[in-house]
């Protein structure tokens, strides 16, 4: 969600805060500002709604110049989004802060700081923080002691960046329930919201951990635990650089993730087979003694991640022989779930710093002592904070609508679905025979991607408001994930069903104006689903349909459109048929004019509830 930008160093820092505002586009804002002291010892702001370009251009006729400055993508959650809700926001014209997260008790301290003269011009939360800091300012607290004492006041989740004009050079920066990381370079520091922000100017990073307050200066650094404690944290250098986040030779971030997956999805298996077998260390030293006495499996998840937890019940019940429960994390937090001593709870998340995600697993931590994590971020809250862990190995994911993000997870829930399984249903020969598939998988998936046929059927779409997803078995998480697609890039209303449920409700929608998309693997219910899809044509309804190559599906006439997918197992399919469903609804939503990477309403990064 929101991005936070903030630079202390002996440079002007304004163009160094602007591209990473840019690089941090992918997470969903609506609108954008930069604060700087300047060297008049003031403190300059400019605020925009609308994309970083617009705040660029606007610079451009007022130039911003500093040592020391905080910067800002806004996704609303209180208050519109407006220029005068947009961070950073200042106090008095002495401090000037930006927030990641949601001050949950902020109308109680509005009300309190209105009593105390404070003027609010906003309606956000945040604004509540800035008062609050200058409020133990006029008290004779230097930055980092009112950040501190104000840290008592705040309920809720934060990531902070705090400058003041009465101490250029000082940047105060802490973090609670919200991703932040420092950028360490030469006689300068950074923080960001993550690295892909910082990477133009430093590979160098610093990951506070949850309750951290460090206290910036250009040539020093001082970070206190949530005891208060001075502490050391360790600085990482990042493999990325600046050109991983680039779109390349891409029209869109989505569609060069889309053609990554082959690389990744062997990325993410590399190192982690050995004659034939998952090894168990892929998931850390305790893997082996923690899956020795798993009996179940609880996944808790979101969104996308979600739907890659749906297809591994799937397949830890059908071949692994193992009771496996699969829950929305935003429900399963508010819950009093019983957990048996015997469960691997199992956490799925592309960022790893999913507010839903993580607070589910926080309120597990003396229910369970058996917990994976399954992440694409190697220093998130989530990895830190469980006891076993798969990385996806599918590097920065910048489309806000997740692809390979996806199909990594899926890989990395057959590797723990085939490394469970042996210890119950699962034999060498199956394990064998699924890790040999898995490894054909990535050239399977570029003969679907460089097929153009999907491309083909946009047409069909450019007016199209709603439509129906279907499959069976393993395939209805797929076409849940079909429809979330289309839905999210394209703002077509699509809902996915299981196809047997057809005539539980959703027939009633069918007729010539809503598109029927199935997918139909040669899985042992291609009869079932056809006899479905004859309902549908036989009410008016068209089909578009994604079937093995081996199918006959002749009888459904001329109208089922068909895209034949190469064969695979039935186990395997459901990464497979992942493909053409994002290329779908990529070229929709190309079709329609819509803004690929970044669609309306949506963030990247779920950080706040």
């Amino acid at each position: 969600m929101c991005g936070i930008v903030g630079a202390v160093a002996e440079r002007n820092v304004t163009p160094i805060l602007l591209e990473g505002l840019r690089r941090l586009e992918y997470r969903g804002y609506d609108s954008a500002g930069i604060a700087v002291i300047n060297h008049e010892g003031r403190l300059d702001r400019l605020r925009r709604v609308g994309k970083v370009e617009n705040l660029n251009e606007s610079l451009q006729q007022h130039p911003l110049n500093g040592f020391t400055g905080i910067a800002h993508t806004r996704w609303a959650t209180h208050g519109e989004p407006s220029e005068h809700n947009a961070h950073p926001h200042i106090c008095d014209n002495k401090v000037g802060v930006v927030h990641n997260g949601i001050i949950e008790n902020h109308a109680a301290l509005r009300e309190k700081q209105q009593a105390e003269g404070f003027a609010f011009t906003s309606e956000t939360d945040t604004e509540v923080v800035v008062h609050q800091i200058e409020h133990y300012k006029k008290q004779g607290m230097d930055l980092l002691e009112a950040v501190k004492t104000s840290l008592n006041d705040f309920e809720g989740a934060y990531a902070l960046g705090v400058v003041a004009i009465d101490e250029p050079g000082r940047l105060v920066t802490t973090r609670s329930g919200s991703p932040l990381v420092i950028g360490v370079g030469f006689g300068e520091y950074f923080i960001a919201s993550d690295v892909a922000a910082l990477l133009p100017v430093t590979s160098r990073f610093i990951f506070l951990q949850e309750g951290d307050i460090a206290d910036i200066r250009k040539d020093s650094l001082v970070i206190y635990d949530k005891n208060g404690e001075i502490v050391e944290r360790e600085i990482s250098t990042s493999e990325l650089s600046a050109d991983s986040v680039s779109r390349g030779e891409y029209r869109h971030y989505m569609l060069k993730e889309i053609h990554e997956q082959p690389t990744v999805l062997l990325e993410t298996l590399e190192g982690r087979i050995y004659d034939d077998k998952v090894l168990d260390t892929s998931f850390g030293s305790e893997a082996a003694e923690v899956f020795d006495q798993v009996k179940q499996v609880q996944i808790i998840a979101c969104g996308t991640s979600y739907h890659a937890g749906m297809v591994a019940r799937y397949w830890l019940e059908a071949l692994a022989g193992i009771p496996c429960n699969v829950e929305v994390a935003s429900e399963f937090r508010y819950r009093k779930p019983v957990i048996s001593a015997d469960t691997l709870v199992v956490t799925i998340s592309q960022s790893g710093e999913t507010a839903d995600t993580l607070a589910a697993l926080r309120n597990l931590q003396d229910k369970t002592q058996y917990s994976l994590c399954i992440c694409n971020v190697p220093e998130s809250s989530l990895v830190r904070e469980s006891r076993l862990v798969l990385m996806t190995r599918a590097g920065p994911e910048i489309g806000v609508a997740s692809t390979k993000a996806f199909t990594t997870q899926l890989v990395g829930l057959m590797l723990l679905t085939l490394a469970l399984g042996r210890r119950h249903n699962i034999d060498g020969a199956t394990e064998k025979q699924l890790l040999a598939e898995l490894m054909t998988l990535p050239a399977i998936i570029e003969k679907v991607l460089n097929s153009h046929s999907v491309e083909d059927w946009s047409d069909y779409f450019k007016d199209t408001t709603n439509a129906l997803f279907l499959g069976r078995g393993m395939q209805y998480p797929i076409a849940m994930e079909g429809a979330l697609k289309l839905k999210e890039i394209s703002y077509i209303h699509a809902e996915a069903y299981a196809a047997g449920e057809l005539k539980h409700g959703p027939l009633a929608l069918v007729d010539p104006e809503m598109p029927i998309i199935a997918v139909a693997p040669k899985d042992g219910l291609e009869d079932k689903l056809k006899s479905n899809l004859m309902e549908v044509i036989a009410r008016n309804g068209e089909v578009y349909l994604f079937a093995d190559e081996r199918l006959d599906v002749s009888e459904l006439g001329d109208m089922c459109h068909v895209i034949t997918v190469p064969p695979i197992s039935a186990e395997l399919a459901p990464l497979l048929y992942a493909i053409p469903l994002q290329l779908f609804s990529y070229y929709v939503a190309v079709r329609k004019g819509t803004d690929v990477d970044q669609p309306r309403n949506l963030a990247k990064s779920v950080t706040v509830e």
